[in-house]
């Protein structure tokens, strides 16, 4: 029996707060350092054209978490839990992709900790990233890990917005050229959309926030509004995020600004608002990736435990999982942005799998969602959303080689 099934229901007040750090965790975890980066890189690549790129996500992005949220939050059960159901071994199979999406993701994650650490503080993005595994370590093995998650998250989380914020406005980009690309761009890229999406609600971001609320307390069919609610606001918090970071890097490009260093995006933010724009850049990457990387470790080990595994026993599997991430960036030496971009490439070719499997049980396993009759209209536009994934996968299986060359 699942763990969620046994907790007693929580309050009003008690839900909110469950909902709230789902939705962050969930946010945080797709607005880490390969979002960032991603994002900059594209915007110098297409300029104001990304726009669109940007508006597809989002829409893709929404049909997938409503749908994902929905499944499991009505459920009450995990993932690959669902996919063994359906058919056994499915659901280990999915949470074999996940775990090593999260583990290349990760190392990503630790990556843009160092290049934060370095734009704050001057210091070498190893020595950095080491440091700041450390820190992640040191919030599995607190007492009440659970409720250190769900408040750094929140925090961190609202400090990457509000920065960004100021930093666009300084920035003076052209929104009426960004506005105009985003219904008829001059260029669509099919790879710079899957990576989108991948590094969005791929791999493991997938069922992040999903997974935090069922063990929070929080699913049955008496819940539906709230969780459709938080899947929506955790995805606008992404979209948000995204918008800013696009809108302040494309005014220091539309401007005339070359970026050419290893950092672009460090480079952008110093071209906007001076020194502290690179300080704030550096905060902002770093909460970014922190938050990321305890995201990705506590998703990823919720697929190779059980419910009933002990709240300790997580918690140092979760450690160890970071550590090793860690050890891997610090001996691979590989571009940190090249493996940033290769991290939502490669989720993006898993998304296809796990939410193909949702999407079975609401169509077929009423059973597995206590008689809940699943509205056509959802389940009409995630198989749209599926069969998107599955194509722009598909094209990205090209871009993939050619991101190490």
């Amino acid at each position: 029996m699942a763990i969620t099934e046994t907790k007693p229901a929580l309050s009003k007040s008690g839900q909110r707060t469950a909902l709230l750090g789902a939705m962050f965790l969930m946010a945080t975890s797709a607005i880490g350092p390969g979002f960032i980066t991603q994002t900059t890189v594209f915007t110098v690549q297409l300029g104001a054209a990304f726009a669109f790129a940007i508006l597809v996500s989002i829409l893709v992005d929404i049909a997938v978490q409503l749908n994902v949220w929905r499944i499991i939050g009505i459920s009450g059960t995990r993932a690959h839990d669902l996919g063994n159901k359906v058919l056994p071994g499915v659901g280990w199979f999915l949470a074999a992709l996940v775990f090593v999406g999260g583990v290349v993701f990760n190392i990503g994650n630790i990556a843009g900790t160092g290049l934060g650490m370095n734009a704050m503080l001057g210091l070498d993005p190893k020595v950095g990233g080491a440091i700041s595994a450390a820190i992640a370590v040191m919030v599995f093995l607190s007492k009440k890990a659970g409720l250190a998650l769900d408040r750094i998250v929140v925090l961190l989380g609202a400090i990457m917005i509000l920065l960004m914020l100021y930093v666009a406005i300084v920035a003076a980009p052209p929104v009426g050229e960004a506005l105009k690309n985003t219904v008829l761009p001059e260029q669509v890229d099919f790879l710079v959309i899957t990576t989108l999406i991948g590094g969005t609600v791929g791999g493991y971001i997938t069922y992040s926030g999903a997974h935090r609320m069922i063990d929070s307390g929080v699913h049955g069919v008496e819940n539906v509004k709230a969780i459709s609610n938080g899947s929506i606001l955790g995805i606008l918090v992404t979209g948000v995020m995204r918008v800013l970071l696009f809108l302040a890097i494309f005014g220091v490009v539309a401007g005339g600004v070359a970026l050419t260093s290893d950092n672009m995006a460090a480079e952008a933010f110093g071209a906007a608002a001076g020194e502290i724009g690179v300080r704030m850049f550096g905060v902002i990457l770093w909460a970014a990736a922190l938050t990321s990387v305890i995201g990705a470790a506590y998703t990823s080990v919720s697929f190779v435990t059980k419910s009933t595994t002990p709240e300790r026993t997580r918690n140092l599997i979760t450690v160890a999982f970071i550590a090793f991430c860690a050890v891997v960036y610090v001996l691979l030496g590989q571009a940190p942005q090249t493996l940033l971009i290769f991290a939502g490439a490669f989720n993006g070719l898993i998304l296809p799998v796990g939410f193909g499997v949702l999407l079975w049980v609401a169509l077929r396993r009423r059973d597995l969602m206590h008689g809940y009759k699943y509205p056509k209209w959802l389940f009409c536009i995630g198989v749209l959303a599926w069969l998107l994934t599955v194509y722009l996968g598909w094209n990205s299986l090209a871009g993939l080689s050619a991101l190490w060359s």
